[in-house]
Formats: C-alpha cells, sequence, structure tokens
C-alpha cells in the first residue's frame, strides 16, 4: 500500500469532522509545471503541457514519464516550494483546542478562522472524548461534565463583577444598563472558559499548502495528539488524495513515535520533581512579569539606523542614529504603519526593522497561548504539555477572578484542584498521557520561549497593546514594551497601541474598533499611564 493511502480510523467516540472546501485542482501536475518553468525557454509551462494532453499518445506517454520523473526526483531532493502552489482549504468540526494549539497552529505556515471562545459561549456534549477503559471513562466524563457546570456557574459569579468594572469605564451607559447585558455577559463569559478542559471542540477553517499537509502527515505521532492528529490529518489526506490520486505516488509516511525526538527523551515517564524544579526555576527568574527580555541584540538601534541608510544610500553622517530609525519606525514619519492593510511590511525602510532582534520568556495561560501563537513571525519554543502532568495544580488566575475574591475565586480555585484530582486518578488507571492532558484546564501554565524582530514585535504591539485585547496578552506586550523602553528607548517609544499609531499618522478614526471602543482614549496617554480596569 502506498504511505500516502490512509482509512483513519477515530479514537475518539465521536470524530471529528473533515471535509476538503476547496483546492487548487490536479495540484501534483501544477507542481511539476511549476518545476520545469524554471527551466523553460519558451515561458510558463501549463498542467496540460506536462501531461502531454493533446499530443500522440507516444509522445503523451513521454510527457508523462518525464512528469513523474521529475515529480519524484525534485520530492526527494526536497525542492518543496514547488509544491507551495496548490492550496488546500478544509472545514474542521469537533477537533479539540489541544490539536489546534499543538500541532495546526503551532507553526507559520498556514490561515486559519477559527471560532471564538472569548465570546461564543460553549454548549454541552462540546468536547473530545476517547475511547477508554469503563472505570477511566467514567472519571473523564465526570470530569468534563464538571468543568462545564463550573464554567456556567462561574458566568453567573462573574457578571457582578464584570458589570461594575463595566460601567466604571463607560459611566453613561449605566443609565440604559439593560443594553449592555450582553457585552457584561461576554467579559464574564471570556473569564470563566480558564476553567473549560483543552478538550473543548472548536470549528474552524483552516488553509494550508500541498507541502504542509505532507509535513503533518509525516509528523503526524509528535506529542501532545498523536492519536487524533493522526486521524484528522488522515482524513485530510484521504480527500486530497480523492481529489488528485497522482499524490499517492509521493512517498510520505508517518515517522514511527519511539523515533521522534521528543518521544525518545520523555518516553521514560514523566519526573515530577524534575517538572516542578523546572516550573519554579522559570518563574522566579521572570520576577514578577508576564514576559521577561532576556535577550537582544545590545546594537538594536544601530543595526536598524544602518540598515536605513543602506537602503537609502546614505553614509552615517549623511543621518544619524535616532532619525534613521525614527524615519523607520515612527509613525509620525512613516504613515504607512496606520494603515488597516499593513502595507509597512512591504515598504523598503520598514523591512528595516527586521534587523533588531529580541528573546523573551514568557508565562500565559493555554487558553491565552492559543491566541499568542496566532503571531505566526514571533515564532516560539513551546512545550509538551504531557511534561506538565505533574499533581501540583499550574494554573493563572485572570485579573477579574483575583480582583472579585471570596465565593468568586474559591470556585475558581476548586474547580483547578478537582481538575487535577481527575488527572491524577487517570493516571493512577494507567492511561496513556496524551488523554490525561486532554483535561487541563484552560488556565494551565504554558512556559515558553518566543523570539521576534523588531518588524513582527512592532505589528504583535499594535495589536496586542489594545486595551480590547485579551487581557494576558497585552499584559505580556506591555512587558515587553516597557523593557524594550528602558533599554533601547529610540525604538520603544515607538511600540505603540493602534489608536496611538493611527493618531501618530494621522488616521482618522483614531480608534480603528468601532462600536468596539474600549472607552479609554489611550492615543492621549504617556505609556507609563497605561492602565486597564476591564
Amino acid at each position: 500500500m502506498n504511505p500516502l493511502r490512509t482509512e483513519p480510523q477515530s479514537p475518539l467516540v465521536v470524530p471529528p469532522r473533515v471535509q476538503l472546501l476547496a483546492a487548487f485542482e490536479r495540484p501534483y501536475e501544477q507542481a511539476v509545471a511549476a518545476a520545469r518553468t524554471c527551466y523553460s525557454g519558451a515561458g510558463v509551462l501549463t498542467v496540460d503541457q506536462v501531461s502531454g494532453v493533446g499530443l500522440p499518445a507516444d509522445k503523451q506517454q513521454a510527457r508523462i514519464e518525464l512528469r513523474d520523473r521529475i515529480a519524484a526526483s525534485t520530492f526527494k531532493a526536497g525542492h518543496h516550494t514547488t509544491l507551495q502552489h496548490g492550496y488546500l482549504s478544509f472545514a474542521l468540526d469537533g477537533v479539540s483546542r489541544q490539536l489546534v494549539w499543538s500541532t495546526l497552529h503551532a507553526h507559520p505556515f498556514y490561515n486559519s478562522e477559527q471560532v471564538s471562545q472569548r465570546y461564543v459561549e460553549v454548549k454541552a456534549e462540546r468536547a473530545a472524548i476517547p475511547v477508554l477503559p469503563p472505570a477511566a471513562d467514567a472519571v473523564y466524563r465526570a470530569c468534563i461534565d464538571r468543568q462545564l457546570a463550573q464554567y456556567k456557574h462561574l458566568i453567573g459569579l462573574l457578571e457582578p463583577h464584570a458589570e461594575a468594572r463595566y460601567f466604571d469605564v463607560f459611566r453613561a451607559r449605566a443609565k440604559k444598563p439593560e443594553k449592555w447585558m450582553s457585552a457584561i455577559h461576554k467579559r464574564a463569559q471570556e473569564v470563566a472558559r480558564y476553567v473549560l478542559p483543552v478538550a473543548t471542540h472548536t470549528w474552524m477553517v483552516h488553509t494550508i499548502s500541498l507541502v504542509t499537509l505532507l509535513r503533518y502527515w509525516r509528523l503526524c505521532e509528535e506529542p501532545d495528539t498523536p492519536a487524533e492528529t493522526r486521524y484528522v490529518v488522515g482524513e485530510m489526506v484521504r480527500q486530497v488524495l480523492q481529489l488528485d490520486p497522482l499524490l499517492g505516488r509521493l512517498e510520505v509516511e508517518p515517522l514511527p513515535h519511539d523515533l521522534l525526538p521528543a518521544a525518545l527523551r520523555i518516553g521514560k515517564g514523566l519526573d515530577l520533581d524534575r517538572q516542578r524544579r523546572m516550573a519554579a526555576q522559570f518563574d522566579e527568574e521572570l520576577d514578577g512579569r508576564t514576559s521577561r527580555l532576556v535577550d537582544r541584540f545590545a546594537d538594536n538601534p544601530r543595526r536598524v539606523a544602518d540598515a536605513v541608510r543602506l537602503v537609502l544610500g546614505l553614509p552615517r553622517d549623511a543621518l544619524d542614529d535616532d532619525a534613521a530609525v525614527a524615519l523607520a519606525v515612527d509613525p509620525a514619519q512613516n504613515p504607512l504603519w496606520g494603515e488597516s492593510l499593513q502595507t509597512g511590511v512591504h515598504q523598503k525602510i520598514g523591512r528595516a526593522l527586521h534587523a533588531a532582534h529580541y528573546l523573551f520568556h514568557k508565562k500565559l495561560s493555554h487558553a491565552a497561548d492559543s491566541q499568542d501563537q496566532r503571531h505566526r513571525m514571533a515564532p516560539a519554543a513551546r512545550p509538551m504539555v504531557l511534561g506538565y502532568l505533574g499533581a501540583d495544580p499550574d494554573y493563572v488566575v485572570p485579573q477579574l477572578v483575583a480582583e472579585a475574591g471570596g465565593a468568586v475565586e474559591a470556585a475558581y480555585r476548586a474547580s483547578m484542584e478537582q481538575t487535577w484530582s481527575a488527572i491524577g486518578q487517570l493516571r493512577a488507571l494507567g492511561v496513556d498521557p496524551q488523554w490525561q492532558a486532554y483535561l487541563l484546564p484552560n488556565a494551565v501554565c504554558i512556559r515558553f520561549s518566543e523570539s521576534a524582530d523588531l518588524q513582527a514585535l512592532r505589528h504583535k504591539h499594535a495589536m496586542r497593546l489594545c486595551y480590547n485585547a485579551q487581557e494576558e496578552i497585552w499584559r505580556a506586550s506591555l512587558d515587553e514594551a516597557e523593557q524594550i523602553r528602558a533599554h533601547e528607548p529610540a525604538i520603544g517609544r515607538h511600540l505603540l497601541p493602534p489608536c496611538s499609531v493611527r493618531f501618530a499618522a494621522g488616521v482618522r478614526p483614531i480608534c480603528p474598533e468601532g462600536e468596539r471602543y474600549c472607552g479609554t482614549p489611550v492615543w492621549l496617554l504617556a505609556a507609563d499611564q497605561w492602565r486597564r480596569t476591564l
């Protein structure tokens, strides 16, 4: 059997649903046409030309043989850009958020539109349930049911506190409170979701190139979700092979789990003491921050300035460093940064920002990091959560829960204790660690290192310093901007929220959020005055 031919078997009680929505026709021959175009003296070749359509039988057969030789040789040699011309769009429904975080969004080569757990309430029976022995199944299902009930209970407990904070910001709206109850409910819902399991279902449109699909298939046994990944990716592969059976000629098979470097390292089991020491060491080094700047090029401003001068063809004595940096990154001098289309990433001077680099250590909840990782130009070395299945609850407490205190915080912490207790029961029953991890709450701490050049970081901060951004990501971005301002004021003073960027660039309206305006004219505040109460 060709390794790409797959009949996936679901490890879940209710299989995830996969549908190929749209695809380029004849992607196999399209890749060959692209490859041959590189050496063509007659212009761009078409798929009909590489397959000999319309030629006499003998000449067509020769074209087909040449087509297959080129496909095999370019693939084996690693010339895979030819496979990036064929794009595939899938509808994925009933996949776990753990799968999305661990696999589908763990790389930069995709585009997804995913349902928002911040704004869409989670309903019953929306979680991945693995096929388990009866005793383990009872523990697993009881935990899932309890987490969903606690989510709904917390929404009710949090709403009065969310309402108070909301009308502290929007005082005029308090005259007609009923008009704003939906917005307040969503604020409570956004925080309550921290108790939900990472097994919770999600749905999305996921678009990738053919080479990304082949990479998914090769690494489908990678931790943390090998069983679900193999099923979902296998179904994607099966449907693509139905579209173009010629792709079955490409020799790709899943790398066995026991040959993966990550599996080899953790395969001997979880060392709980080692896990505790790692977490304690990391948290101590964070020194109370969400994100800590741990390394940077010492001469970042000079690097950017030199790059700008090279673009303009100027010697150093014609444009000093501060002026050169400002020309590239200050929206008052480079108003393209104020455009919603983000054309600044294509301009020559804007690309000078790639010269500066930063490295951060960060701690976010799984919920927050699932959004943070969507900034694909700020890549991170994220952990295998299989190494985080310690006996001690390890979670983030959202600001609204901490400020509410009392019954709200007690209910929240009780949920965490009960969840980790259920994980411990599954461990005692010998359940595969990947299924134990599906019970982890959205609140579980994710510790990782993240790097970015100034081009990517400027864009990220222009999105995530907005007061409407997810709370933890906003605090991480604030930490990063503060530290860069302290070390590199010529750069740091221009790391701004979107309204401040647009204000400086002369773009109107100043706030791009419309009816989602946060209620605070942040563009009039100095950076040390940025505070969020909502």
